[in-house]
């Protein structure tokens, strides 16, 4: 079995079924685990995001949409040699991973059908059932129900813990940072089973632009940023610009110094099982004094005030 994966949350649930000896190719975002990034590179990104700031990064994008250009482009002759017998994609954001025009040139560019297994989770239980349709599409379904049945052990443990919770603050999840983005799809349910009450947005709905009025007027208790695909070192280099927002100090979030900045790209942004290490690491935000036995290290999660 030969597999191309043009996800990188994808790459790293095959790794964690043990069938990373069977892909062939993937993109020039799968980084986890440390194996994938010698794997050929059969996906990459139209410009290179690592030198910009996300205003600069939001600003290509439109530009990119608006003038009916790529965001991802796929190397053909790559995929070629490559000859991959499956190919993992996703329908959920086409900002995110090569999304369904580029999939459809990459067929055509093989010449071949290979079997194309798509994943679209939009809250914490779809991810879990992208691992089990991965597994079962590509035989080691006994793997994948062991390590589903891991992370929903892990996932109970902080609902149950969370739910002897005296209060539930309300939180707030940024997932860019300017212009401003709600963090939705599976991060509200995150909140809400760390023992927290989600603001703005809506479990399974996409994220959207956030005005800085809806920020002001929803005055939260814990504000955590999550930029899309970035570590908690570059979200905090950006960080100054936050601070330029007219209030920004008066929020009850920021006067109370519960504002945190965590490792998106890791733990939040991608729709892999990795996902339940974010939970954990909400849990710690949201409720410190029930998870002290959760240890956070500074490159997950770091309070800003």
């Amino acid at each position: 079995m030969r597999i191309c994966s043009f996800l990188p949350s994808a790459t790293e649930m095959l790794y964690a079924l043990g069938l990373g000896d069977s892909i062939v190719g993937v993109t020039h975002e799968c980084d986890y685990p440390e194996e994938a990034l010698s794997k050929p590179k059969v996906v990459r990104s139209s410009f290179d995001p690592s030198s910009m700031s996300s205003e600069e990064i939001d600003a290509k994008i439109r530009d990119l949409v608006l003038n009916g250009k790529d965001i991802y482009v796929v190397d053909d002759e790559l995929l070629k040699r490559l000859s991959p017998d499956v190919i993992v994609a996703q329908g959920i954001c086409e900002v995110c991973s090569p999304y369904l025009n580029e999939i459809a040139r990459a067929r055509r560019a093989l010449g071949y059908q290979p079997r194309l297994i798509m994943l679209d989770p939009h809250d914490l239980d779809g991810i879990l059932d992208s691992m089990i349709q991965l597994a079962r599409e590509l035989g080691v379904e006994d793997k994948g129900k062991e390590l589903v049945d891991g992370l929903k052990a892990r996932m109970h443990t902080i609902t149950a813990r969370a739910g002897m919770a005296g209060y539930k603050p309300r939180v707030l999840c940024i997932e860019w940072l300017k212009p401003f983005f709600t963090a939705g799809h599976w991060i509200p349910q995150m909140v809400e089973y760390a023992g927290g009450i989600n603001c703005i947005s809506r479990r399974g709905e996409p994220s959207r632009r956030l005005s800085w009025d809806e920020v002001v007027k929803e005055d939260p208790d814990i504000i955590v940023f999550m930029p899309c695909g970035f570590t908690v070192d570059k979200a905090l280099k950006e960080f100054y610009k936050v601070e330029e927002n007219d209030g920004w100090f008066n929020l009850k979030a920021v006067k109370s110094k519960q504002v945190y900045v965590v490792d998106a790209n890791s733990y939040f942004s991608r729709p892999s099982h990795r996902a339940v290490r974010g939970l954990e690491i909400l849990a710690k935000v949201v409720h410190p004094e029930l998870f002290q036995d959760i240890t956070v290290r500074e490159d997950e999660c770091r309070r800003v005030y």
